[in-house]
């Protein structure tokens, strides 16, 4: 785990776990505070309640930015004993509430081999479903402070939220921006997260801090530049498509590497043939 919580706005942390670079935000209020991912295990997840611990001792209200292992396996941590309130869109409410094995499952192999012992951490951690699902936005009281969780629509997953400090100026993106790395495309809707990133960027100023999936905090400018490349490939993977191209064709010409382009082509195409 790292260090602790570093101060990007007022009142606003973040917590980046060193492993796979997890990005995890702290907003307090005058009344509670709002915690905004997890992270991957009961491990990762007493560590940083023991962060957060440090910053505040106001009760906690949690949300998840998605469903993927990386940003919500701590619920039950952090959010089970004492019972508190989970935000999350309300299909990812569904996937952990429905599908608690299927998902540690998946994450298991994702992580077996290249992180052997956070796979095994998984397979012992327990699971919590988010308690408030939102549909398309809610706005919470933390005293003093208004935040709004917001679902822009299908990007990284179907599911993704965004959280919004207005008075802090700082946008909390999850995994629909990234920094550390290219996009991750495996359950994505590749044509329509441009959509999805424009609608985030309405809620932006020149000045607004924008806290990433994984990596370092970002400016707008970076968003806008991402924003643009999940253009140009959403325009690749159609007009590929049209062509009776390959997906494979796609990827050798798009942004954020072949390998990363080759996975968002095959969903993209699913997608154009009408495959849910």
């Amino acid at each position: 785990m790292s260090p602790g919580f570093a101060e990007v706005a007022d009142r606003v942390y973040v917590l980046r776990e060193p492993l796979l670079r997890v990005n995890v935000t702290l907003v307090v209020g005058d009344d509670e505070a709002l915690l905004v991912d997890t992270l991957s295990s009961a491990r990762q997840a007493t560590e940083l309640a023991a962060a957060v611990g440090r910053v505040t001792d106001r009760p906690l209200t949690l949300v998840n930015t998605h469903h993927h292992y990386d940003h919500c396996f701590g619920n039950a941590v952090l959010a089970g004993d004492p019972p508190r309130p989970v935000y999350a869109h309300e299909r990812a409410a569904a996937a952990l509430r429905e599908e608690p094995e299927r998902l540690r499952r998946e994450a298991y192999e994702e992580v077996r081999t290249e992180h052997p012992e956070l796979a095994a951490e998984l397979a012992g951690t327990p699971l919590l479903a988010p308690t408030h699902p939102v549909h398309t936005e809610t706005a919470l009281d933390l005293g003093g402070r208004r935040v709004v969780l917001r679902h822009p629509g299908r990007g990284h997953t179907d599911a993704d939220l965004v959280v919004h400090v207005p008075d802090a100026d700082v946008l909390v993106a999850g995994d629909l921006v990234e920094q550390s790395g290219p996009p991750a495309f495996e359950d994505s809707y590749p044509l329509q997260w441009p959509d999805a990133v424009a609608d985030l960027l309405r809620l932006t100023t020149a000045r607004t801090v924008v806290v990433p999936g994984h990596g370092d905090p970002v400016d707008v400018g970076f968003v806008r530049a991402q924003h643009a490349e999940l253009v140009r490939l959403a325009w690749l993977i159609r007009a590929a498509h049209t062509g009776d191209a390959p997906p494979e064709r796609v990827a050798a010409e798009a942004p954020f590497g072949a390998r990363a382009a080759l996975i968002a082509a095959r969903r993209g195409y699913t997608e154009l043939n009408g495959t849910p």
